[in-house]
């Protein structure tokens, strides 16, 4: 699926409407699941823009593309700059190669789609 065709701002808007259906069929569970990640999120020794930095690469080395929209979308909000995510999406290539930089110029993509909607 990946790649600049994909609109990160309808799939992320389509999974999330998904899981909203998995909210209401497996409550504990996705409550579970929420959980989980604000505890893996919560501030620590890593701030929260290099967790979601993280989250990317992950997303990018799992190829997920709604994980890269909705960590593309995130970073954008906590003020990640274009070349944070580039470093990262470098990293993520280096330790995944080919596959893994296919993704990255897909999470290159999301980040500048929900960027290009930023109201600063």
């Amino acid at each position: 699926m990946s790649g600049s065709t994909v609109d990160y701002r309808e799939l992320t808007q389509g999974v999330s409407a998904r899981l909203g259906q998995l909210r209401s069929s497996t409550p504990e569970v996705m409550k579970a699941f929420n959980e989980l990640g604000r505890a893996a999120t919560a501030p620590g020794a890593l701030d929260a823009k290099t967790k979601e930095l993280i989250a990317l690469a992950l997303s990018v080395a799992v190829r997920c593309d709604p994980c890269i929209g909705f960590h593309s979308k995130t970073l954008v909000r906590l003020g990640a700059t274009r070349q944070e995510v580039d470093e990262t999406l470098a990293v993520a290539t280096y330790m995944g190669g080919g596959p893994s930089l296919m993704y990255a110029a897909a999470a290159v993509a999301a980040f500048d789609e929900f960027a290009g909607a930023r109201k600063d």
